[in-house]
């Protein structure tokens, strides 16, 4: 079954030894990142130091999106903290196209503003302007707010990098294995702990704000879907049923989860779980294994995996019920399918030649472009601008993330410090 269909319930199962997930990121960016300059930010405030070096952490998102260059500070001719300070001339000099400079402020015990400015140097004129309040816990944040605005305005396209992803690991103890559900920072800071369990864990997915994850546990040997709060800790069971009950996905609305369920002597199915009322609707009834559904951004349709036509393949119904329509024709498998938020673009794990790998189709051309180059690649999942997908992918023993461009162009390697890391998903963009 599971050869199946391939990224099915069990998969997490056969995950090595883990010890801890900090991640490194190694980045193969564009052939020619722009220059840019990232100016040491000013200080005004009690001590020496600032608390965080605020340039230091909007320099390395920009070089870890693989499209920009910052230059290093030993190259700077000057180092304004404030633009009416900026020379262009210098700048020019130096080869940069833009230039950022700021300032951070307390302005009480811990309270602080981050102000910031971004300058065309080639147009001599400023692009951005803007301060926000922060505090210790959150100044990080803000650095990544800043970044984020930054990136935009020099690509049109939004930043994620004050964004999280979710993951699990599984960690030797013994006989045992340990598995965690994590989240942090995309960059891999501020990593926490959700869950904690000796009974495998997969399948996390993201509310709509962010605030929650729902997933799947084996506790006492047997499956079951949770949503847990992030900040509290608090967790609910949804659905316990007989048999199967996994690969859960929230609807754009966050009121309903597309789960996939399955009673001892049926075949999996797909079907539509009311989180307040805990009420099913379902949605398939085909004696294939339907499995790991996925809303489209409308919550007009469901996406997901079936091998009614000999292997898997990409369907869809909608949500509403219906005939489901088969959606993926190029190549023998395709599984796991993932929408872009934007609804332009769907996700899967495609058979190429013997590997599977991570590949992207035009919903409109339907043209499909293989992004990834492992032999074991998995868990596509789309940044919330629908410019970058992460996924799971093996690096000799070791389950490692890596992270592509949808234009296959710039790609991270993000490896654990030691052991398994795999089932990664994007969360939405915050709502502040």
């Amino acid at each position: 079954m599971l050869k199946r269909i391939g990224l099915m319930f069990l998969a997490v199962v056969a995950m090595a030894a883990t010890a801890n997930a900090d991640l490194v990121i190694d980045v193969q960016g564009v052939s020619q990142p722009t220059p840019v300059a990232i100016v040491p930010f000013g200080w005004e405030g009690n001590g020496a130091d600032m608390p965080l070096d605020i340039a230091e952490v909007i320099a390395s998102d920009l070089r870890r999106s693989g499209r920009f260059d910052p230059v290093a500070e030993s190259k700077m001719l000057q180092k304004p903290t404030d633009g009416s300070d900026v020379d262009f001339q210098d700048w020019s000099f130096v080869g940069v196209e833009a230039v950022v400079v700021g300032k951070l402020i307390q302005t009480g015990d811990n309270a602080y503003t981050l102000q910031f400015q971004l300058f065309d140097v080639f147009g001599r004129r400023q692009l951005v302007g803007y301060r926000m309040p922060a505090s210790r816990g959150t100044m990080r944040g803000a650095a990544h707010r800043t970044a984020d605005m930054i990136y935009e305005k020099l690509t049109g396209i939004k930043g994620v990098f004050g964004t999280k992803v979710a993951y699990v690991t599984a960690q030797q103890q013994g006989k045992e294995r340990l598995y965690s559900l994590i989240v942090s920072d995309q960059d891999g800071e501020n990593e926490f702990k959700i869950m904690e369990s000796k009974d495998p864990i997969m399948s996390p997915a993201w509310s709509p704000d962010s605030r929650q994850l729902a997933y799947v546990s084996f506790e006492g040997s047997k499956s079951a879907i949770f949503v847990q709060t992030l900040r509290s800790g608090n967790r609910f069971k949804v659905s316990n049923k007989p048999g199967i009950n996994g690969a859960p996905a929230f609807s754009p609305d966050g009121r309903k989860l597309v789960v996939t369920l399955g009673g001892l002597d049926g075949n999996p199915d797909i079907y539509v779980l009311d989180i307040t009322s805990r009420q099913t609707k379902r949605l398939t009834t085909h004696r294939a294994i339907d499995t790991e559904g996925t809303w489209s951004p409308d919550g007009r349709h469901i996406y997901f995996t079936s091998d009614r036509s000999g292997g898997p393949q990409v369907y869809r119904v909608s949500a509403n019920g219906g005939t489901p329509e088969r959606v993926t024709f190029e190549g023998g498998y395709n599984a796991r399918p993932r929408l872009s938020p934007d609804g332009t673009k769907l996700a899967m794990v495609h058979l190429d030649r013997g590997n599977y790998r991570i590949a992207v189709m035009d919903l409109e051309r339907k043209d499909l472009l293989i992004l990834s180059t492992g032999r074991q690649d998995e868990s596509p999942s789309f940044a919330p601008n629908s410019d970058i997908l992460i996924y799971a992918t093996r690096q000799a023993r070791d389950g490692v993330l890596e992270t592509v461009s949808a234009d296959g162009l710039i790609r991270q390697k993000m490896a654990s410090g030691q052991g398994d890391v795999r089932e990664p998903v994007w969360s939405p963009f915050p709502r502040f």
